[in-house]
């Protein structure tokens, strides 16, 4: 028999909730009355030499590519679960801390989103991961229903509703009636992975080895989900493989398009396979309302096109598609038995 969530000794103090977006790439932190207070990636920085937490969140990202052999960069978190469990933990007491600073919160019950194929074990690492870290309780929701309240989609009601959110390591395919998922996909494979694959292509290309850094900013200038405009340019530094010296090239939006259509096709294979699970009623419901789209990885280029013209259905972009999951659990704080029911056994 499933484990029932017990909410008896918690009679929702929400006024001592956070929601935590706990991402492959960032962690948001919400906290009611504030909103989004917190929004840092997911990155610690550790000393090898002395054992102790060199630097956390953005001051670690700045190090990404630039540390001495003592200091090694760890992401704590792989495709959407936790990969190193005491890192998540020392990250997350560091985020919990500095969003409740000057605040009169003390042990605060956590709400945080977790991926929709998460495992018992993975659900019970979150859940311990987040006691360790300062707070009191941890519930856990899926993160496509959480990213669907954030949108404002109707999701209480009798109508079907499609999410996906696209989030670094996960992409979450989901269709929503009634407060519940009636069929979805996780596929562990987000922003990441689009990383990757321009790396890996700019390597091919030009025989030119870039960072991670380089790599996400590649995405975000010059990076088109379809239609790349022919007079788009980019000058990419990094280093050259025949020589192993410095050297700088410039790459079209074309190319950068091409290398990152793999992934993307990935996606939409796991979007056509929740499609054709969808009963007819909530498909035709999804027909005239549209897909929404949330996650950082909305904000590529041209991505609605390209889901739109590959499903034959419009595809909106949320407002705010990079806070979406952490405004979701904030809306939920409003309706008690809402999150009730959201909350994950």
């Amino acid at each position: 028999m499933a484990k029932k969530t017990n909410f008896s000794s918690f009679n929702l103090h929400l006024n001592k909730a956070i929601g935590i977006d706990l991402g492959t790439a960032n962690v948001l932190v919400f906290i009611k009355g504030k909103g989004v207070i917190t929004n840092e990636p997911s990155i610690v920085a550790f000393n090898t030499i002395t054992n102790e937490i060199f630097a956390v969140g953005n001051e670690a990202y700045e190090m990404v590519g630039r540390t001495p052999k003592n200091i090694r960069i760890i992401r704590s978190l792989k495709n959407g679960v936790i990969a190193d469990y005491n890192t998540t933990k020392i990250m997350l007491k560091y985020f919990i801390s500095k969003a409740l600073k000057g605040l009169n919160l003390t042990k605060p019950k956590a709400f945080i989103s977790v991926p929709m194929g998460i495992t018992d074990v993975e659900k019970r690492s979150v859940r311990e991961a987040a006691k360790q870290s300062g707070t009191q309780d941890a519930y856990l929701i899926s993160e496509p229903i959480a990213a669907a309240i954030g949108a404002g989609l109707p999701v209480n009601e009798p109508q079907g509703s499609m999410i996906i959110n696209i989030g670094g390591g996960t992409s979450e395919v989901a269709v929503i009636s009634l407060g519940g998922i009636v069929v979805g996909k996780s596929i562990r494979l987000g922003g990441d992975a689009l990383n990757e694959a321009i790396s890996r292509g700019i390597k091919k290309i030009t025989n030119m080895e870039i960072g991670e850094q380089t790599a996400e900013k590649i995405k975000k200038e010059i990076g088109y989900a379809t239609d790349p405009p022919h007079d788009v340019k980019y000058l990419i530094k990094g280093r050259d493989l025949a020589t192993g010296l410095p050297n700088a090239v410039e790459i079209g939006a074309k190319e950068i398009t091409e290398v990152i259509t793999e992934p993307l096709y990935s996606i939409i294979e796991g979007i056509h396979s929740t499609l054709e699970k969808t009963p007819p009623e909530l498909a035709a419901d999804i027909m005239q309302t549209g897909i929404t789209l949330t996650g950082g990885t909305a904000l590529l280029k041209n991505i609605d096109t390209l889901l739109s013209s590959a499903c034959n259905i419009p595809v909106n972009i949320a407002e705010e598609p990079l806070t979406c999951v952490v405004n979701g659990i904030g809306k939920a704080f409003e309706d008690e038995q809402l999150l009730q029911k959201l909350a994950l056994a």
